[in-house]
């Protein structure tokens, strides 16, 4: 690959999906900004040195620096927050570890992690969250929280499709809306943003079929698809709906009793994996009185967002709550908390 910032490291090979990885991976890093110079050259030492022990020294990670971020306008120059380059990096080697990462006030990208997210489809946000002994947590007993999150990563509110109240486009969406939609809800029309709340079936199926197979890779007791269907009926609604179908249709699920829970097989183990829905409030609710009774979490971009922070905090904070980006060939591992945290 040709660059003009990207330092290849000389003795390191790309991973390439399907083949075995070589001894001596080449993995990008994105430093972060913040606190990410602080915690990155950490994390770096930590990874070298479980490699080493896992491997007995066979194995070592060649780390290649890339650019997004503060780092990347000193870099480069002027409003270059996320580089080209850096984003063929991140789809040519595959597998990636980034820091946090400041969103630019004003104009240019809204939210860093948001564009990496959109741009490479990493349409998967995953996080685990479990509870390690002696970590102080303000649950009586934090070893019943044991969860992992599916957060779809690029629709939703999240795509950033909205119009500034009493901005011209906004007024053409409100005229377009009640002229031609008929709707008649918005209340204060003179002053209202507009935002849009886009939900597909298939970036839901793809994101709930994720779940559902880990569920079985990793023999796990259930799959819940958490939601606000209840009012929002034909987004959050359809995703609880497509998540459902999902499961009867490719994975086999028969009904519990009347449903619309329902159940299938794990091929693997025999085991039986539930699948069922919660409304979202509801569902933080019980994840505090009743965590135990969770395991695999399916849910949409917003709902995501709270859900995996709550988690966080039952097992200690988020600086121990790992998150993955993942796409069907791409995998971009992160620090889940901000550049500053105080927690």
């Amino acid at each position: 690959m040709t660059t003009s910032h990207i330092k290849v490291p000389q003795g390191g090979q790309k991973i390439i999906p399907g083949q075995a990885i070589p001894d001596n991976p080449i993995i990008p890093f994105i430093e972060g900004d913040g606190i990410g110079i602080d915690i990155t050259p950490v994390m770096q030492k930590v990874v070298d040195a479980a490699v080493a022990k896992a491997y007995g020294g066979k194995r070592k990670i060649h780390w290649m620096e890339i650019y997004a971020g503060e780092k990347s306008t000193r870099v480069y120059g002027g409003d270059v927050w996320l580089p080209d380059e850096t984003l063929k990096a991140l789809k040519e080697y595959v597998i990636s570890i980034k820091g946090p990462m400041t969103t630019p006030v004003g104009g240019g990208i809204r939210s860093l992690n948001v564009a990496l997210r959109q741009e490479l489809d990493l349409y998967v946000c995953l996080r685990p969250v479990r509870y390690f002994q002696g970590v102080p947590s303000p649950l009586k007993d934090p070893t019943k929280t044991d969860m992992t999150i599916f957060r779809e990563n690029t629709e939703d509110i999240y795509a950033g499709i909205e119009w500034a109240a009493e901005s011209d486009s906004c007024k053409k969406i409100v005229n377009f809306l009640q002229t031609e939609m008929g709707v008649k809800k918005i209340r204060f029309p003179n002053t209202t943003a507009i935002g849009i709340k886009t939900v597909s079936r298939e970036g839901s199926e793809r994101l709930i079929r994720r779940a559902m197979q880990y569920a079985i890779d990793n023999d796990r007791k259930s799959v819940t698809i958490v939601h606000k269907g209840n009012i929002m009926k034909f987004t959050e609604g359809g995703f609880r709906d497509w998540g459902y179908a999902l499961a009867k249709n490719e994975f086999g699920a028969q009904l519990i009793d009347n449903g619309p829970w329902c159940k299938f097989k794990n091929p693997k183990t025999g085991n039986d994996i539930i699948v069922k829905d919660a409304i979202a409030d509801a569902f933080l609710q019980q994840i505090l009185l009743r965590p135990g009774e969770y395991d695999v979490i399916a849910t949409l971009n917003l709902n995501g967002d709270y859900i995996s922070d709550a988690l966080a905090a039952q097992v200690g904070g988020i600086g121990i709550a790992p998150g993955a980006n993942l796409s069907d060939d791409v995998a971009m591992f992160e620090a889940t908390h901000g550049t500053a945290p105080k927690y």
